[in-house]
């Protein structure tokens, strides 16, 4: 009897005959530009310069809600941006190749019942991440940037907020000013925000809405009186809408006078007025023209287009920026993605704009 001894064949594995499991564009879990994901609020040790987290709020909407989804519309709509291709020839630099460690620590569990609650958790969140040691200073590897503006003389990270509804920037303010004291905003909008009330505000809660949030944090000594707006162009009640939003602390840019001064000018202007102060970057995506960003709660015929935006988002590198958000991107009434790719985009501008001493130089052969 002949036996025949059969050698079993070893298969090779994945990773020994392709490799990585790497994430394709269109594959993976779902975090901003494939970022590392860690619930950050919850896991007190996780590290980072900077962080990028999701506040889906939008139950403070004076006309179409669903920008509790923005944040995940945002996410889906960064999934061509990844950090081995984050290089772009408008900044001439990879945001993720800078030293700064970015991460993206999910959403905020806010509450969509209770308006009140919901401000507090944002407040509590924001506070949370501001207090961590940001990781280059950690692990000793900071390098000289920007002055230390915070009242404590202390380095704090830096958070990037996906929203919601325009609303969080009040209890991000609120955070804001325990560390640094009078923040200056830089405000993109088709709207003043400055409002001090609307119609049927009943109770002291039903004050805190998308429209007068600014309003709010003046009261309360939260914003500094040389705060700026970019792209205004809704229709007002009146004059004294204008000279109440001036008591507030702003100045208004209007969407026509990209066509009258031109982008230097208005970028001119911007850190004319911001001068030397921490300042706090809000862009509400419906200062974008509804052609280009239909989706959105609060759409304004006539605004900017996306690469107008972005050239003057280049053009303010070097301010003291102490945080930034892009809002009100509501999915639902978008269309192809356009609304969320633009704002991803808008985002992966934010991390240049921070990590960056001066606005890039032109890059062309003409």
């Amino acid at each position: 009897m002949v036996l025949k001894i059969i050698k079993a064949i070893k298969e090779p594995t994945w990773l020994e005959k392709y490799g990585p499991q790497i994430d394709q564009p269109f594959s993976g879990p779902l975090s901003f530009s494939h970022l590392p994901y860690h619930r950050c609020l919850e896991i007190e040790d996780v590290l980072f310069d900077i962080a990028i987290i999701g506040m889906p709020l939008d139950t403070t909407v004076s006309y179409r809600t669903g920008a509790r989804f923005g944040p995940y519309a945002i996410r889906s709509g960064s999934r061509r941006q990844r950090e081995v291709r984050g290089y772009t020839m408008s900044w001439g630099v990879n945001p993720y190749e800078q030293g700064s460690k970015v991460i993206d620590c999910g959403d905020v569990p806010v509450s969509p019942y209770d308006n009140a609650l919901a401000v507090d958790q944002i407040e509590v969140a924001y506070s949370s991440l501001l207090a961590r040691t940001p990781a280059s200073v950690k692990e000793g590897s900071a390098s000289p940037g920007h002055p230390v503006l915070s009242k404590d003389g202390l380095t704090h990270p830096r958070v990037v907020s996906l929203g919601g509804d325009h609303t969080i920037v009040l209890p991000i303010l609120r955070s804001l000013y325990k560390v640094y004291g009078p923040i200056s905003v830089i405000h993109f909008d088709a709207h003043l925000d400055t409002w001090a009330s609307y119609p049927g505000q009943a109770t002291e809660q039903s004050r805190v809405t998308h429209g007068t949030f600014f309003y709010l944090a003046s009261e309360e000594g939260l914003i500094a009186n040389n705060s700026i707006h970019a792209g205004i162009r809704c229709k007002l009640g009146g004059p004294s809408d204008l000279e109440n939003d001036n008591v507030v602390g702003f100045q208004v840019i209007t969407t026509d006078d990209i066509d009258d001064y031109h982008i230097p000018a208005i970028v001119k202007r911007i850190r004319e007025r911001i001068g030397d102060s921490p300042v706090y970057l809000s862009l509400d995506i419906d200062v974008v023209d509804p052609g280009l960003a239909p989706g959105t709660g609060t759409p304004e015929a006539g605004g900017w287009t996306v690469r107008e935006v972005k050239r003057i988002l280049r053009g303010l590198a070097g301010l003291n920026f102490v945080g930034a958000d892009v809002v009100e991107v509501a999915p639902a009434y978008d269309h192809a993605e356009t609304t969320a790719i633009a704002a991803a985009d808008f985002v992966h501008d934010f991390l240049s704009m921070f990590l960056t001493n001066n606005p890039p130089k032109a890059r062309s052969v003409l």
